[in-house]
């Protein structure tokens, strides 16, 4: 594998000396960068601009649009203090072409009135508006000229950097000009091979960084501000091989360690005889996959997706019970003591009429019955073992834990699940990992993301479960949805209705969990209606949630709460408040509590006018369709990977510039350069993730 230069430590040298070196930096302004990640000039390099400016020419004002940033010169000639609601200050220019501009400043100070006076020359920058009296910029950046001297025009566009709090954007501009100053030349900069640059015809780093942080005047605007310029996609590409290489990198230390050999046996065959259905052709194509993985000697580290109630459990169930035919335990965390519980009635339906013994802990389990448990989970009395965080608790201790499961695995920190993988660690042994979430991930997050665990599917539904009908209503409609409710609660249906906060607030226009209750109890005569929120004690939610289940309650007023782990066969209306304040992953989850059963279920989406226009496509993506994994896709498209995967979860750090939406097509080569520079060139890699990610590295074989 080749590569443009060789003078590595030059690199070495520039990149990571610290933002102190520069002038103008002294001790109180290093600590503001610092605390933003911003230590060394190299990371100045790879704060890149959020957006730019054009300088470069100065637009008449006849010639101005709305919505378009430009420069302008004039001379003022009126000028307007009001103090009527708050002060304001309203300067008029004109500049001979036929038209004036006002500029409009909120907050400004007597020397600026004083600066503004009448027959003054100043040059402004900022976005027209359309106004009360035409168009106005709110704020512009402006300078007073002086006499008939001429405009001195920039050379190249402006960047503007995202915010350090602190330190201003002209003096954030400064540094990271002379942090560019500093760069090394190209062969010393460069750790990509030729020929990566060549297959993709991407230009060298060290062109790329000076493109995207000093464009050109005749830049173009549009193609940078699409994040798709050569300049950037260099960028981008190396960022995302960072990330691969980093994810990568922690798998094979992983796969260093060894596993228990794990396969099915008597118990794993009189499990699966004795289950009340078959297995779908998804589940078992699975169950092969996490079979293959755990007969072998290194750790399994995969993660099972599949839609809400296309039966994941049962693939973790016949996966723990070969660990449990090897005379090893295993151990279920779910996310929430009601999904925790759940999924032990389940297991404990299924195995306890095998001779399994399976435990249950939680924060709930005190006293006598908890010491019980714990010394059972220590003796390997308990073969099983199902619980939320509790089961990470330092008191815990595993006989001999073969395989860790991690249910709704999104849901916990990095160094949550390395804490359970560590209670089976043993000289060089670890457990098996199976994870597993609800929430489809799309191709292109999970290759990214998730590129240091397998990848499987469950993509089929069994049979029997009906569609669900999604409706999108205005909340104008309440009264007749409250009508439809009390018609199929008196047929003997059970409904939910889920509200988005708690108490009510005057900062978010949504109806509160508790004030909802009251008034549907008061509509509802006829109808039991309960409530069930995060703020209840534990004790009673689970009463609540359990004589839901048992149909003694026709209607459940919950917050989200209920997103995972309810699991009622006759619920089969779903209603959600203010629908358009949740994202499209949330919304599927909440509809996915309905629909478990044989009768044909709705999921009713009320909103709140007026709806943005993300808002919108994401309730027209509900209303289209039931598939998780397009609905995964849109989710993606819509926020990103950064909301959809926040750092705490997954412990990614953050990408500066990759977009997982927009980027996907170099996921391929991303790929097959990192493959190629782990077995060939791991030096450089190491280098490659040290610029990008640095410290935020990650506990990525979690």
């Amino acid at each position: 594998m080749s590569r443009a230069g060789t003078r590595v430590p030059a690199l070495a040298d520039a990149g990571r000396t610290p933002v102190s070196a520069l002038s103008g930096v002294g001790p109180k302004v290093a600590e503001k960068l610092v605390a933003r990640g911003l230590a060394t000039l190299g990371d100045l390099w790879l704060h890149l601009p959020r957006q730019y400016e054009d300088r470069t020419r100065v637009t008449p004002i006849r010639h101005l649009r709305g919505g378009v940033p430009a420069q302008i010169e004039g001379v003022v000639e009126a000028v307007e203090k009001g103090f009527r609601r708050r002060p304001m200050l309203r300067v008029a220019i004109g500049d001979g072409s036929g038209g004036t501009l006002v500029l409009r400043f909120f907050h400004f100070r007597a020397a600026q009135v004083a600066q503004l006076a009448v027959g003054t020359r100043v040059c402004c920058f900022g976005t027209p508006r359309p106004g009360q009296q035409g168009l106005e910029i709110v704020h512009p950046s402006y300078r007073v000229l002086d006499g008939d001297a001429l405009t001195v025009l920039d050379d190249r566009l402006d960047p503007v950097y995202p915010a350090v709090e602190g330190v201003g954007p002209q003096v954030l501009r400064r540094l990271i000009g002379q942090a560019l100053d500093r760069l090394p030349d190209a062969a010393s900069l460069e750790l990509l091979p030729a020929g990566a640059l060549d297959t993709l015809d991407l230009p060298i780093l060290r062109d790329a960084l000076l493109y995207v942080h000093r464009p050109p005047a005749d830049a173009d605007l549009g193609l940078l501000a699409s994040g798709r310029h050569p300049a950037q996609r260099r960028l981008v590409f190396e960022e995302m091989l960072a990330h691969h290489l980093s994810l990568r990198r922690q798998r094979i230390a992983l796969q260093a360690h060894r596993a228990p050999a794990l396969r099915p046996g008597t118990l794993a065959d009189a499990l699966r005889a004795s289950l009340p259905f078959a297995l779908t052709g998804a589940q078992s194509r699975v169950l092969r996959e996490v079979s293959k993985d755990l007969a072998q000697r290194k750790p399994m580290l995969r993660l099972v997706q599949g839609d809400v109630g296309s039966g994941k459990t049962v693939v973790a169930a016949l996966a723990a019970a070969a660990a449990i035919d090897a005379g090893l335990q295993a151990a279920l965390m779910a996310p929430t003591e009601l999904l925790a519980e759940q999924h032990a009635q389940n297991l404990r339906g299924w195995f306890e009429p095998l001779g399994i013994r399976v435990a249950w802990l939680a924060g709930k389990v005190t006293g006598r019955a908890r010491a019980t448990v714990l010394a059972d989970i220590a003796s390997g009395a308990a073969q099983l073992v199902v619980g939320t965080h509790a089961l990470m608790q330092a008191n815990v201790d595993f006989h001999d834990l073969g395989l860790a499961i991690i249910d709704e695995q999104h849901r916990f920190g990095v160094h949550q699940r390395l804490a359970l993988r560590d209670k089976g660690a043993g000289g060089e042994r670890v457990p098996h990992q199976l994870v597993m979430t609800a929430t489809p991930i799309p191709r292109t997050l999970a290759m990214s993301a998730y590129a240091d665990l397998d990848v499987s599917a469950i993509d089929e539904l069994p049979p029997g479960r009906t569609p669900i009908q999604t409706v999108v209503l205005s909340s104008e409609r309440r009264p007749a949805l409250i009508e439809r409710i009390r018609h199929a609660c008196t047929e003997g249906r059970q409904a939910y209705w889920v509200c988005t906060l708690i108490d009510d607030s005057d900062e978010v226009v949504a109806q509160a969990a508790q004030t909802t209750f009251e008034q549907l109890h008061a509509a509802l005569p006829d109808v039991r209606v309960a409530l069930v929120h995060g703020r209840m004690k534990a004790a009673e939610k689970q009463d609540a949630m359990q004589a839901f289940k048992r149909g003694d309650i026709d209607l459940l007023v919950a917050t989200t709460v209920i997103e995972v782990g309810v699991d009622v066969p006759n619920a089969s209306l779903m209603v959600i408040e203010n629908a358009e304040r949740l994202g499209l992953a949330q919304l599927h989850q909440l509809r996915g509590r309905v629909g478990r059963g044989t009768a044909a279920s709705s999921c009713v989406l009320l909103y709140q006018s007026p709806l943005s226009r993300m808002a919108r496509e994401r309730l027209d993506t509900m209303r289209s369709t039931n598939d998780g994994f397009l609905i995964a896709e849109k989710d993606l498209a819509l926020r990103g990977p950064g909301e959809l995967l926040g750092t705490r979860q997954t412990g990614l750090a953050e990408f500066r510039l990759a977009d997982l939406a927009r980027d996907a097509d170099l996921l391929p080569t991303v790929h097959a350069v990192g493959d190629a520079m782990l077995s060939e060139r791991p030096d450089l890699g190491d280098r490659i993730v040290t610029r990008w990610i640095g410290s935020a590295t990650r506990y990525a074989s979690a």
